[in-house]
């Protein structure tokens, strides 16, 4: 599979980071709801060590992204004849407010975790110290925000995959398999 997107189909670069973006994405997710199910302490502490890292790693990927769309486009929209153009519209406006979920997200992650008075670890390579002492009014604000930012975003990434799943089975166009990572061009 060539690595460049070409008039038909994705390339490998998008393909992986689309696909690393949502394994990250859903896996971090009930990682962030359930982290107070695990028992205090080392438990609790690597889960949010890994919710942490997936969140990062979304961001990396978003900014890998984001370049790489702007070096490489994507291939055009598959156009279905027997929709009005509010459908096109409707799927821009989606894909925007993913990406935008895409940044707010592990950006408020960030914020909360600079709130709680804690470095962030970067992969556990290093940690950013954080720029501010705890904060529990903060935290208490940015919790129901981050937590509201992720639902919305695996929310939007379900929608994706079944409007996906609607081009492939409805319109039977080739939307979905141009992004599948095993897909023949």
């Amino acid at each position: 599979m060539p690595m460049r997107n070409d008039s038909q189909a994705y390339g490998a670069a998008a393909r992986f980071a689309h696909w690393a973006t949502a394994l990250c994405v859903f896996l971090a997710w009930p990682l962030g709801m359930f982290r107070n199910l695990a028992p205090r302490g080392a438990p609790r502490d690597t889960d949010l060590f890994i919710h942490m890292t997936l969140g990062l790693g979304v961001l990396l990927l978003l900014v890998f992204r984001l370049a790489w769309r702007a070096l490489d486009p994507p291939p055009p929209a598959v156009v279905a004849p027997r929709f009005e153009p509010w459908i096109g519209y409707a799927a821009k406006a989606g894909h925007i407010l993913l990406y935008v979920l895409l940044i707010a997200t592990p950006l408020l992650g960030i914020v909360l975790q600079f709130a709680r008075g804690q470095a962030l670890p970067l992969f556990g390579l290093l940690a950013i110290p954080s720029p501010w002492a705890f904060d529990r009014d903060l935290v208490g604000q940015l919790v129901p925000i981050h937590q509201f930012a992720g639902d919305a975003l695996c929310v939007m990434a379900i929608g994706h995959a079944g409007a996906a799943l609607f081009h492939h089975w409805i319109l039977r166009d080739r939307t979905l398999t141009r992004m599948l990572p095993v897909t023949q061009r």
